[in-house]
């Protein structure tokens, strides 16, 4: 599918029952409640930023939230960023046929195009489609990964209805540390990355380059029409895919006061799919950014932030052009952080955001650029017991005019090992190219989706390790749907509408925990995701969204020697709004190992969908069957 033209992808089949999804839920909670650990869990040293655009310890997150770290990525072995993603609560997947294939988050069932993605500060994602390209981001280049869910258009603006991911690529750990992968597996599968990094008084650095590509699997069995599905053809081929990327990241300290850094992404993909109009893509994605940061006193930080994401594609069918899809966003920021969260008076946060999207290709937009600027404010505070963090933002956008969202959390330590939390939270998403001004189908006098969200939480820091407990509800109104009963010249088939609502309601569980040599961790997920308009779909799911999903992982050291398996759960789910095809539930077991050999070797093997279960995310998009991946990888350790 060209990227320009995806909204969403996504969807899932194959015969599950809901005993086996009850089996992987109870295990997912069962293991690490009756165990026992003799240290306590190390989760409160973590820093995270994009809860709050400042800095904090995971501690005092009030927001439901998960950090992924270098050292977890290398444990996991994940196939790529969506596999590693779909292992957190309330996070769903939708891939489009294999490796490389168009690939899409959900998050606490709101809309593919509701998840702010981020890498490295810089907002990313195509203009046209309003997604980012989540399966050209290769996972040997990520540091770490933030996650967090809730809605949060009062600090970072449109498209945070479900939650905001942000990826921060590789970085230094000591003086100069290399590192080199090479990998083989199936599907003549063949992967490699290189880089070194490393930092001194003043300054760092890191560079980093990949190579993927693979053969893939036959991606679609799609039906033609009339009455078709999937990418309505049947093309019984191979669809390989092909990545190259390259991360380059420096900062350096003039002194006390003044601090600086850039960094600078590409990724360049060669895809081959199936489709009507379309069959082989060549794309890229580039990021750039640039901070510097001024502290002219002890409790006043000053940051100035610049940056540029661009998607580009150019798709072809059988070796003749088709169309290009350019989106160009160029952004820039100030924010001023004045006193400190512990202090009587609290954080207080100030900030201007500004943001020029543009498109560029052969589709004939009536309208091809666009602006956004946006005033925000935020204070956090701790008094006792109790923690604090509230949010205002107004944007004005040159499309649709302006737009107030706020924020309020709340958190109470009921112990030193167990707190209580409770937020509201408003959020939108503006319309994209496409929904506004895609030919025949586009509709310039639409309005933004917004939302109004409601949570209370509950989370503890036993001896043994996290545990947390999450339920929400979350309502959407003027969703942007296809609309058949528009008529006229702009619409001859019908066109793009704010009419619809829906109504979320979900529950989170969560919990991890260390004993010995043993580590478990697992999470649950249940939600209602319904259509809450008036027309004839009102109590219906939302397409592509599991009511049930779970994941566990268990891993275990002998020395050198590592072993770890993951079972994933997901029930059924729909892949249209009426609610006519049903996509059956599945369950996913991968096994892995590792060993140390020497102090700076280590050789990784992984076996995926182990007992070959045939699914599917999206209807008629086939999914790998059992697959291996044989890696080998140096890196000392600093």
């Amino acid at each position: 599918m060209p990227r320009g033209l995806a909204r969403s992808a996504g969807s899932h089949h194959v015969s599950f029952r809901s005993s086996t999804l009850a089996v992987a839920i109870a295990t997912a909670f069962l293991a690490p409640v009756v165990s026992f650990a003799d240290e306590p869990s190390s989760d409160l040293d973590t820093v995270v930023v994009t809860a709050s655009r400042t800095e904090q310890s995971a501690g005092q997150v009030l927001a439901a939230s998960t950090v992924i770290d270098r050292t977890e990525i290398e444990r996991l072995q994940p196939r790529s960023l969506a596999d590693l993603l779909g292992r957190t609560p309330g996070v769903s997947i939708a891939n489009n046929g294999g490796p490389g294939k168009a690939t899409s988050v959900f998050m606490r069932g709101t809309e593919a195009d509701h998840v702010l993605v981020l890498v490295d500060s810089v907002k990313v994602g195509s203009v046209t489609s309003g997604t980012a390209a989540f399966q050209d981001i290769p996972v040997d280049q990520i540091e770490r990964i933030e996650i967090v869910r809730g809605p949060y258009s009062s600090l970072y603006g449109s498209d945070a209805l479900g939650g905001v991911i942000q990826i921060f690529t590789r970085h230094p750990e000591g003086a100069f540390v290399p590192n080199v992968s090479v990998g083989v597996g199936s599907y003549d599968t063949l992967r490699g990355s290189a880089g070194f990094a490393g930092r001194g008084t003043q300054g760092w650095y890191s560079v980093e380059a990949s190579h993927d590509q693979t053969d893939g699997i036959n991606a679609c069995r799609g039906k033609p029409s009339p009455g078709g599905g999937g990418c309505f053809t049947y093309e019984p081929d191979k669809d390989g895919y092909r990545n190259n990327a390259l991360s380059l990241k420096g900062g350096w300290r003039f002194d006390e006061q003044w601090d600086a850094d850039a960094s600078a992404t590409r990724t360049e993909g060669r895809n081959h799919y199936d489709g009507t109009s379309s069959n082989f893509a060549e794309s890229a994605t580039q990021v750039l950014g640039g901070r510097v940061r001024y502290k002219p006193a002890k409790d006043v930080l000053v940051t100035a932030n610049v940056g540029r994401s661009e998607d580009l594609s150019t798709d072809e069918e059988n070796g003749v052009y088709a169309d290009t899809f350019n989106t160009h966003r160029d952004l820039a920021s100030v924010q001023a952080d004045i006193g400190r969260v512990s202090a009587g008076a609290g954080l207080t946060t100030l900030g201007f955001d500004w943001q020029r999207d543009r498109v560029v290709g052969n589709t004939d937009y009536l309208v091809d650029a666009r602006r956004n600027h946006a005033l925000f404010a935020q204070w956090q505070g701790e008094f006792g017991d109790s923690s604090v963090q509230g949010s205002l933002r107004r944007d004005e956008n040159s499309q649709f005019g302006g737009k107030t969202t706020g924020s309020l959390q709340y958190g109470y330590a009921l112990t030193k090992e167990l707190r209580v939390t409770g937020s509201y939270g408003t959020a939108f998403k503006a319309p994209t190219f496409n929904d506004l001004y895609y030919p025949d189908y586009g509709n310039p006098g639409l309005g933004p989706e917004t939302s109004r969200n409601w949570e209370l939480g509950l989370r503890g820091t036993p001896a043994w390790g996290n545990w947390s407990l999450n339920a929400f509800q979350n309502k959407i109104d003027n969703l942007i749907v296809f609309d058949a009963s528009l008529s006229g010249p702009l619409f001859p088939f019908g066109g793009a509408n704010n009419i619809a609502r829906s109504r979320i309601r979900g529950v989170e569980l969560a919990a991890d925990t260390t004993f010995g040599d043993w580590r478990v961790s697992g999470n649950a997920t249940w939600l209602q995701p319904e259509d809450d308009g008036d027309g004839p779909t009102h109590g219906n799911l939302l397409p592509r969204r599991a009511r049930r999903t779970a994941h566990l992982d268990v891993d275990r050291g002998f020395g050198a020697l590592s072993v770890g398996a993951s079972v994933s759960g997901s029930g059924y789910r729909y892949d249209d709004t009426a609610n006519a095809n049903r996509l059956g539930g599945y369950a996913l077991t991968d096994l892995r190992a590792a060993y140390a050999f020497a102090d700076a070797w280590k050789v990784e093997l992984s076996a995926n969908n182990v007992f070959d279960r045939h699914y599917e995310t999206a209807r008629y998009f086939n999914q790998p069957g059992r697959n291996w991946l044989l890696t080998l990888r140096y890196q000392p350790r600093s």
